[in-house]
């Protein structure tokens, strides 16, 4: 009977037992998975790494010259007041106007969520008041809950109102990516205005930038640019 088995199998007629063939084709699958899983790190470390090349730069953006409007990039409120991180981007805004640097300011920012009694835009114009800017020198955006939002829509208001050179105001870690919003919408000859942080950490600054400056790169090429 085994003879005939045998011979049946040589001659095609039953199945051909190799052994340890499943066994290598299971440890090629194995091999191949963890090749890939390897070149799915080194890609993310090399992502990761020219993300943060690219804030670096962006956080050494200055203002050149004067411009006809600051625009501040809006934040959390705390209790319908400026969280302590957008009193250091108003604190920057505050101090340029003071100095002459532009006579206008646009404070940019929606409701942070449905609970809020104020825009960010609402709670910035605020604080700015109480450090002694006219309100008549204040424009209010309300509409924006992103920084392509803060800048797009700040954008109209300045076409409205015939201005035609903005700084932008915010953090140092936020610069770069809101100087590639900023291009990617058109404005002429954008300045920056950036302002240090002690109230955020690095997983806020660095670590939360890196996911969102990724995220505006993949939805870059779906958005509008209003031009």
């Amino acid at each position: 009977m085994a003879i005939k088995e045998r011979s049946d199998a040589f001659l095609g007629r039953g199945p051909v037992h190799i052994p340890g063939n499943g066994r290598q084709r299971g440890g090629r699958w194995k091999k191949r998975m963890l090749l890939a899983l390897l070149a799915g790190v080194i890609l993310f470390i090399l992502w990761t790494a020219y993300i943060q090349v690219r804030i670096g730069q962006g956080a050494s953006l200055t203002r050149e010259h004067d411009a006809d409007v600051a625009i501040v990039l809006g934040a959390r409120l705390w209790d319908n007041r400026p969280s302590p991180a957008l009193k250091e981007r108003l604190d920057a805004a505050y101090a340029g106007y003071e100095r002459g640097d532009y006579p206008m300011l646009i404070v940019s920012g929606g409701l942070d969520n449905p609970q809020m009694q104020l825009t960010e835009a609402e709670g910035m114009a605020e604080y700015l008041e109480e450090r002694g800017v006219p309100k008549s020198h204040i424009v209010l955006e309300n509409e924006a809950t992103s920084t392509y939002e803060n800048l797009l829509f700040s954008r109209r208001i300045m076409e409205e109102k015939g201005m035609r050179t903005a700084a932008i105001v915010t953090h140092e870690f936020h610069g770069a990516r809101a100087r590639d919003i900023a291009e990617f919408l058109g404005y002429e000859d954008p300045q920056f205005v950036l302002a240090p942080t002690k109230e955020l950490n690095i997983w806020q600054t660095r670590g939360r930038e890196t996911l969102a400056f990724t995220k505006w790169l993949l939805d870059k090429a779906s958005l509008p640019n209003g031009k």
